[in-house]
């Protein structure tokens, strides 16, 4: 094949990138800044915080849509439900649901101390579970839990969805693994494999995968 026709090959962004976007970027509020170092210092895995940019991209897609429901599956410790309830419309609600108890009293205390403990509803348990118990439409839903069940609740939440309405998914690049094929061994990383199938073969949306922190999926239900 014609070098002019071939793939171009995979590259990450590099740290020297990041940096200068971080750099270029509205900074952390200090509630924010106490948040991450308090889960640097509580939980033995802090990077599952969205950090700084997928953070302000959340908030700008919140702000952008207004949305009046949104549905947010993997709490961790606050971080990414405070900015996205920040664009919610006026008597809007986010419902957020995590598995993890030993988290809850951190998402807690911030989600209080952000101001918008009226607006965010905090779920714990299954989410396969809770789901069927909520009430759509949701405007926006944030999918950032366990990968093996991406598709699972992708299929649970989508006719819970208006038309129009948004799915976003993290982790979709998972730290590269889903590039190599010998890679897909563990749980994890064949989710989010079976997952980017799934998006790319659902003629019902459009999608746009960013090369965001470790990858966005943004779908939009046609």
């Amino acid at each position: 094949m014609s070098q002019l026709f071939e793939r171009p090959q995979y590259q990450t962004t590099t740290p020297e990138y990041e940096q200068y976007a971080i750099a270029y970027t509205s900074p952390e509020p200090e509630l924010m800044q106490q948040l991450i170092r308090e889960t640097n210092l509580a939980v033995t895995t802090p990077g599952m915080l969205s950090g700084l940019l997928q953070g302000r991209l959340l908030q700008a897609i919140s702000f952008m849509m207004k949305p009046r429901l949104i549905l947010e599956i993997g709490t961790f410790t606050g971080y990414s439900a405070i900015y996205l309830a920040s664009g919610l419309a006026d008597g809007g609600k986010l419902h957020t649901i995590d598995n993890n108890p030993e988290v809850a009293d951190i998402a807690e205390k911030y989600i209080n101390k952000s101001g918008f403990s009226d607006k965010i509803i905090t779920h714990q348990g299954n989410a396969l579970n809770i789901i069927p118990q909520l009430e759509g439409p949701f405007d926006l839903v944030f999918i950032d839990a366990d990968k093996e069940n991406y598709v699972n609740y992708y299929e649970l939440v989508f006719d819970m969805v208006g038309p129009g309405g948004f799915i976003i998914a993290d982790n979709v690049l998972w730290y590269g693994k889903v590039l190599n094929e010998d890679a897909l061994t563990d749980k994890e990383t064949r989710g989010i494999a079976a997952f980017n199938k799934f998006i790319t073969n659902d003629k019902r949306v459009e999608h746009l995968l960013l090369p965001v922190r470790d990858g966005l999926m943004v779908v939009r239900k046609k």
